[in-house]
């Protein structure tokens, strides 16, 4: 499971590297492609073809479903960590994201996540709020 919040650099070749915590999960290999809230998702290579496997399952007649699929897939690059636990974020994903020298990479479960630093604070400052006022149940069986 991915967990935490870490704050590393964008080096001058577009790579970072992976917070230790991670690299067990990421040994493997990774795909990094486009996230929600113009972050970068950043999965292990064996939960993202399950992943693959589920969204490739809805419908062809669905637009949602398909506009979904080719946004998501189309923003892909599997990587593999060097020895030292870089990974070269491809330029349209650094640009998707506006990605600068200053990251944030929080753990979100299953996947995780490459923000710019500013993007990420405004991100928290804009739902923290809201996370501390929660009163009834927002995903099912929870609290």
């Amino acid at each position: 499971m991915l967990l935490g919040t870490y704050e590393p650099r964008l080096d001058e070749k577009g790579r970072i590297i992976l917070p230790a915590k991670f690299r067990d999960e990421f040994a493997g290999g990774l795909v990094l492609t486009r996230g929600q809230e113009r972050c970068i998702y950043v999965f292990p290579r064996q939960t993202f073809e399950g992943l693959v496997e589920t969204v490739q399952s809805a419908p062809l007649s669905s637009k949602v479903a398909r506009d979904y699929v080719r946004l998501l897939l189309s923003g892909g690059s599997d990587e593999i960590p060097d020895k030292q636990s870089r990974v070269t974020i491809p330029v349209q994903l650094r640009d998707y994201a506006g990605l600068g020298r200053d990251l944030v990479v929080i753990g979100a479960g299953s996947r995780a996540e490459i923000w710019a630093a500013d993007a990420w604070a405004t991100y928290y400052a804009d739902k923290e709020q809201a996370f501390s006022d929660t009163e009834e149940e927002v995903i099912p069986g929870l609290f």
